[in-house]
């Protein structure tokens, strides 16, 4: 019996760590090019030439220039690995299109979405993962002008208003930023609180352990903010 149960625990344990091993495997299918990205990869740019890029996009986009029409180019390319390179924290907002917004084509940006556009486990678990396997040198998070969500947390602070379902924890995220541009009184607190949203996040990435925060002080990765405009399709860096 002893040898018996040895023998399952061995076999158990080796069936554990091959699904461990299969799974960060499958995590990091294009890991040993992308932990350490080869000059040779599409992403492998600095930060600010990621930004240029997408921004130029921005313009493209506003301008009803847009190059990305066939969206079939390089599908079979990406099926072997994906070179984003940026990685966008952007609201769940349906009039919201980030490939659209910033011109880029399909494995060009890596998304995580959100109503509110704020940083929770999930979506920082996806963002690291965007910078240390497959070298992202970029990380946007994007708000967007009219945000319901911003507009609703403002409504809960100022009326005591509750809320259904799982929203209230949607509002206890938004609200410290809403609470922040409160003080600033300004002519359109909704607009304030959407700019400071997007502060208060970037500031959160900047400082997140133990991933993010170690390639932005290398350098490798710099994190940004902006707003996107839904009515002109511009966005504005802060």
């Amino acid at each position: 019996m002893c040898e018996d149960h040895k023998h399952y625990l061995s076999r158990r344990h080796l069936i554990a760590s091959g699904a461990a091993a299969a799974f960060l495997g499958g995590l990091a299918l294009p890991a040993t090019a992308q932990e350490k990205p080869p000059a040779a990869a599409p992403n492998a740019i600095s930060p600010d030439v990621a930004l240029k890029r997408i921004m130029d996009g921005n313009q493209r986009y506003a301008a009803n220039t847009s190059r990305n029409k066939d969206y079939s180019v390089g599908r079979a390319a990406r099926a072997a690995a994906q070179y984003p390179i940026a990685a966008l924290l952007s609201c769940a907002d349906a009039r919201v299109a980030p490939e659209l917004v910033f011109d880029q084509g399909p494995g060009e940006l890596f998304i995580v979405r959100g109503a509110g556009n704020f940083v929770n486990d999930d979506g920082l678990a996806s963002l690291e993962y965007g910078v240390k396997f497959l070298g992202t040198p970029l990380i946007m998070v994007l708000g967007h002008s009219g945000c319901g969500a911003v507009a609703a947390t403002i409504k809960v602070v100022e009326e005591n208003v509750t809320l259904p379902g799982h929203l209230p924890g949607l509002v206890e995220a938004i609200k410290p930023a809403v609470m922040i541009a409160a003080k600033a009184k300004a002519k359109n607190p909704l607009d304030e609180a959407i700019a400071e949203n997007v502060r208060y996040n970037v500031r959160k990435l900047q400082e997140a352990t133990p991933i993010i925060d170690a390639f932005v002080k290398s350098g490798k990765v710099k994190v940004v903010g902006g707003v996107y405009n839904i009515a002109t399709g511009k966005v504005s860096l802060l």
